[in-house]
């Protein structure tokens, strides 16, 4: 199973101002799996060390900040002889030993030759606790669950995949039904890669649905368990009500919604807490147009997506034949699903801040708007195949924007004011709109 992100990992191990870098993201998007396949692939060796319940290493790193003695340390761990010039070193679960996480600080200064990389799942949270944190001393890479794109290669489609990459849209045209069954499919599946995995080798979506609720289950046990108590039945109000938020057609976020009579003061840690933990996506209003969107975000109005559009279907209770078939629950929730979907790929495929716009009446709604190079760019989506647009027509006439976009199951064609962008290409937007 490749990952797109190893691209960067090759360009950060080249970097002449090389940081040790960590990993974040949720339990379970593969970011052990993308470390080790990077130690595999482009060094000799690879010093495997886990911190998870590791007393050892909490005894290493607690008495100082000796690297010859942490290094040697790691060596007797992972049974790899170290050599800085040739050796991946790999520090997973490391926000369980916070004083590692401060070491990184050390190596970046003291003994740069060592190329260490690090993931933590819950990294966001355990940096609001107290933790030293090595401010400007490391480097970040961000992991998500598969795109679309991935989960294509993933399929072993690569022909098809090309012409998606290479925004070939006559041969697109050609292929548009197979394109859209396996959208429908991906879906179903998403991008986390034990859901897509158990697809490859059995074919059996019941399986995959299992392993989905199993991961949903992993979650709500992590908010017991590294969440304080006092917030975590708030946490677990807040992630149970997003597919209800999600499939109202207003989709901005009503606390009341989660349940009567609540207040968003109430709830701002927890929310704060499934953020960091990379499990939900907030995507603030915006209420212009002007450059830079970030100046123009009102706070107080955002809607909340999941991480993953796999997650959002088995939370809601969609099963295979509703998905793939199409029938009224489908209807209902298939522009949830559509939603989830593209702000998944604009997370997964691209470095765009993403908002959302809506008229101070509310009778006009833009999904998505993002700045792309000097533009901001409206993203209208559409589930289906209806391309009737008034939002986007009213939001071009009120700001004249330049370039506008709807995304749909349709064909890519360029109109006076609207590119439509098929929605399995939607990833690909930079490259096409530039």
């Amino acid at each position: 199973m490749y990952r797109d992100k190893m691209e960067e990992l090759k360009k950060w191990k080249n970097s002449s101002n090389r940081k040790p870098l960590i990993i974040r993201g949720a339990r379970q998007v593969g970011k052990t799996w993308l470390m080790k396949e990077f130690g595999k692939e482009y060094y000799e060796k690879c010093a495997y060390i886990n911190f998870d319940d590791n007393t050892r290493m909490n005894k290493l790193f607690e008495e100082d900040f000796d690297l010859n003695k942490i290094i040697q340390g790691l060596k007797i761990e992972s049974g790899v002889n170290i050599e800085p010039e040739n050796t991946l070193i790999i520090l997973d679960e490391i926000q369980e030993t916070p004083k590692a996480l401060k070491a990184l600080k050390y190596f970046f200064e003291n003994a740069n030759q060592y190329h260490i990389v690090s993931a933590g799942s819950l990294l966001g949270v355990a940096i609001h606790e107290g933790t030293s944190f090595p401010v400007g001393k490391v480097d970040f890479l961000d992991l998500e669950p598969l795109s679309f794109f991935e989960f294509m290669q993933a399929l072993g489609e690569n022909d098809l995949l090309q012409i998606l990459k290479n925004n070939d849209f006559d041969m697109l045209n050609v292929f548009n039904n197979k394109l859209k069954e396996y959208l429908k499919l991906y879906y179903y599946i998403g991008g986390m890669p034990e859901a897509v995995s158990s697809y490859i080798e059995n074919k059996d979506l019941l399986e995959v649905r299992k392993i989905q609720k199993k991961l949903l289950d992993a979650y709500e046990q992590d908010f017991s368990k590294h969440a304080p108590s006092n917030i975590v039945p708030r946490i677990r109000q807040l992630w149970n009500n997003i597919p209800t938020q999600l499939a109202k057609e207003n989709k901005k976020f009503i606390y009341g919604l989660v349940r009567e009579g609540a207040r968003a003061r109430e709830y701002e840690i927890a929310l704060s807490w499934l953020i960091d933990c990379g499990l939900v996506y907030q995507i603030n209003r915006v209420n212009n147009s002007k450059v830079p969107l970030s100046a123009y975000q009102d706070f107080n109005a955002f809607k909340l997506y999941l991480l993953d559009v796999g997650l959002l279907s088995a939370m809601a209770g969609i099963d295979a034949k509703t998905l793939l078939e199409g029938n009224e629950i489908f209807e209902e929730f298939k522009g949830s699903l559509t939603e989830q979907y593209v702000l998944c790929q604009l997370k997964q495929c691209t470095e765009l801040d993403v908002f959302y716009w809506t008229s101070n009446t509310g009778m006009a709604e833009i999904d998505f708007i993002t700045q792309i190079g000097k533009n901001n760019v409206p993203i209208e989506v559409k589930a289906s195949e209806n391309l009737q647009a008034k939002s986007i027509k009213s939001f071009i006439q009120k700001y004249n924007t330049k370039i506008n976009v709807r995304t749909s199951m349709s064909n890519y064609r360029k109109e006076e004011s609207i590119i439509n962008i098929p929605l399995y290409l939607i990833g690909n937007i930079e490259k096409i709109i530039k």
